[in-house]
């Protein structure tokens, strides 16, 4: 919460400082977001390789089965979010800037360095490398390559809890500043403000959905269960983090009839790779960036579909710090989407801004998924 407090005061400040229009300081506050820009770029392949890898590795151990069931379910639960996410998005974000002056990205301001930091990898390049060695590791069991990205996935979460989350304010200020400095702030403002109750409403239809389907198919009372699970909401809504709330997610997905073996195993794996939550996050803020970007049409369903197909795959790589899933996912975002770095600042700062919720609806969802695990490892083994 301590970051949301500093990412509105980054706000804040950019926006005073941006108004103001003091050459020489909007120049400043303009090469910081460019340089800054660069460096994240640079870091998102090395998230997705280690992060996929490392993770991948660690499933070799465990009953196919079960891995295969759980897996499954998690990303069909994220990928039919981010669909669900994408028709309430476009229904209602463009009716939002309809009477707006789309944002034109200053072309006059310019940084004082200009530079670029060249990524050592594709995002598509990292994400089949990770896949490759994280595979491989799994079925060879070699416990050197294994300590090399874990020690490599350590580096990163360094990188991102040091140097990325702590300076996002002071990026996020910059991209304010340059918006504010075109005078196009207000209109910006008010459009997001709407948004992001758009996308918690859209959290709380799809717990709906996902207890419901939970509940039809393991003869149970959905709002009971989702009742049951309100505890782990409440607590991802103060952690932000999955990792974090794994304890109560755990002792009230077992409240929910979900047996221990299957929880014990479902629980931690779907902290990681079911991220419903932030996908509906993600791609509401996606279309809104784009609606009020001057450089962006409104995607169509065909255009978003492949890109909300990575997602599902890429939030595996997501690292388990506030704002994690949004870099992890802004490879995607540039690579399918073509997203500038204006459009990567304000979904950054949109994504943060109700990242508790997110986080929130991620933990929730994560016993609806346990039980519908619950309910097939049960007709497997009575078919053993």
């Amino acid at each position: 919460m301590k970051l949301i407090l500093k990412l509105v005061i980054g706000i804040v400040a950019g926006i005073l400082i941006g108004l103001m229009n003091i050459d020489v300081v909007t120049q400043l506050f303009v090469t910081i977001k460019e340089l800054f820009g660069q460096f994240i770029n640079f870091v998102i392949p090395f998230i997705i390789l280690f992060f996929i890898a490392a993770g991948v590795s660690k499933l070799g151990g465990e009953s196919g089965k079960m891995v295969g069931t759980t897996v499954g379910t998690a990303y069909l639960s994220t990928f039919l979010a981010g669909i669900f996410a994408f028709f309430i998005a476009v229904a209602i974000v463009p009716m939002l800037s309809t009477e707006q002056a789309p944002v034109a990205e200053g072309e006059g301001l310019q940084p004082f360095l200009a530079f670029e930091i060249e990524p050592l990898m594709g995002v598509v390049t990292a994400l089949v490398a990770a896949f490759l060695f994280g595979i491989g590791i799994a079925k060879t069991n070699s416990q050197m390559l294994m300590k090399v990205f874990d020690e490599g996935k350590d580096i990163i979460d360094l990188v991102i809890r040091k140097i990325i989350i702590p300076f996002l304010p002071i990026y996020i200020a910059s991209i304010f500043v340059e918006i504010a400095a075109e005078g196009e702030v207000f209109n910006t403002l008010s459009v997001f403000g709407v948004v992001l109750l758009v996308a918690i409403t859209t959290h709380w239809l799809w717990l709906v959905i996902q207890f419901s389907v939970a509940g039809a198919l393991t003869g149970q009372n959905p709002f009971k269960a989702l009742k049951t699970m309100l505890p782990a909401y409440f607590t991802g809504l103060g952690t932000m983090s999955s990792a974090a709330t794994i304890p109560v997610t755990l002792a009230q997905a077992k409240k929910n009839n979900v047996r221990e073996d299957v929880a014990n195993f479902g629980v931690p794996l779907c902290a990681t790779i079911h991220l419903s939550g932030s996908v509906i996050t993600i791609v509401t803020t996606a279309v809104a960036v784009m609606s009020v970007l001057g450089d962006y049409s409104v995607p169509s369903f065909v255009q978003m579909v492949p890109v909300i197909l990575m997602l599902g795959v890429i939030m595996i790589a997501a690292p388990g710090v506030p704002g994690g899933a949004i870099m992890a996912a802004l490879g995607v975002l540039t690579t399918q989407l073509g997203f500038s770095e204006a459009a990567i600042g304000l979904m950054i700062a949109l994504y943060m801004a109700q990242d508790s919720f997110g986080t929130a609806t991620n933990v929730t969802g994560d016993g609806a998924i346990n039980m519908i695990v619950n309910k097939f490892s049960k007709k497997s083994s009575v078919e053993q």
